[in-house]
């Protein structure tokens, strides 16, 4: 059996299904698996709080102790980041701290590795420790293992996708006739759209997961990818095409991610989407093209995404990034 310690950043939507999906499935996961997860601190802003089961309310929580001190005196194996991407260094300084003291990074946070990417690699490898970030690059659709290992030796020459579901979802509501303003109120309403979706329509979401993906695929640095942007607007298809947020990489073009709104053949892997489903397919050649499509855009998706990247750190023997 092997125990697996966890310190939790973040007690947001997914930081809090994180924490009761440990809780929950911890002996199922025993007994399957041979691990034994367990958080052992929440830690907010400004204060914290040690756990034995189920995390206590906010009310009784302390101050933030430094967190060196606290992964020392928990004997945490795993840092779960489930913290806003908000341009914060401080999730990127977490991260390497943690690897420094021998645990492992486990993340849904995007935004520190876009700064931090190739020291966050060179620190874990040389800790001999992982970081798994499948909750950043498409929540419960596994499309960053496939970037990661399960591709490995395919020579993978082109990736595209439609990345971001929110994005989706408004164009199919813009085909449908409505206008912008009332296709975003309502991926607002139902909960897929963000209170500012910005980020969703412009295509830098998109964009920032693909950047990732390149960099499990190829290596990239991703600080150093250039992106191109085209943004959703009104539009329309013909009866055979949807249009589709498609975010774009090539190996013979490297440094270079570009999110473009284009129509795609009904039957096709991205033109089937429906709602806000998302999908990646990879060109691999000889291979044929391989395509990962499916899984939840939602907190429990990306706590589901974070579990199953604890999981394999504790089982996986393998160092860094990729």
């Amino acid at each position: 059996m092997i125990d697996v310690p966890i310190v939790l950043a973040g007690f947001g939507p997914v930081g809090r299904e994180y924490a009761a999906l440990v809780h929950q499935h911890r002996a199922q996961w025993r007994d399957q698996h041979g691990v034994d997860l367990r958080v052992v601190a929440v830690r907010g802003r400004s204060a914290q709080v040690e756990v034995d089961g189920a995390v206590p309310p906010r009310d009784r929580w302390a101050a933030a102790e430094p967190l060196a001190d606290l992964l020392a005196r928990t004997g945490a194996r795993v840092l779960a980041q489930a913290v806003p991407s908000d341009g914060s260094d401080q999730p990127g300084l977490d991260a390497l701290q943690a690897l420094e003291h021998g645990a492992h990074v486990v993340t849904a946070t995007k935004s520190h590795l876009l700064t931090h990417w190739t020291r966050l690699d060179e620190v874990a490898r040389r800790a001999g420790r992982s970081v798994r970030i499948s909750g950043a690059t498409g929540a419960a659709m596994p499309a960053g293992d496939l970037a990661r290992s399960v591709l490995r030796g395919f020579d993978v020459e082109a990736v595209h996708g439609c990345l971001n579901g929110t994005a989706t979802f408004v164009l199919d509501q813009l085909a449908a006739g409505h206008p912008l303003d009332d296709a975003v109120a309502e991926a607002q309403r139902r909960g897929i759209a963000e209170a500012d979706p910005a980020a969703d329509l412009s295509g830098a979401d998109a964009a920032t997961k693909m950047r990732l993906l390149t960099g499990l695929l190829w290596g990239w640095d991703v600080a150093d990818v250039q992106v191109e942007l085209e943004p959703v607007r009104e539009a329309r298809a013909d009866a055979g095409h949807r249009i589709r947020q498609v975010a774009s990489a090539a190996r013979d073009e490297p440094g270079v991610v570009r999110v473009t709104v284009r129509p795609e053949p009904v039957g096709s892997p991205l033109g089937s989407l429906v709602g806000p489903e998302k999908a990646v397919t990879y060109d691999c050649g000889d291979a044929g093209s391989v395509t990962v499509s499916g899984g939840r855009s939602s907190p429990r998706g990306a706590a589901r995404a974070m579990i199953k990247d604890t999981i394999g750190a504790a089982l996986e023997a393998t160092a860094g990034l990729r």
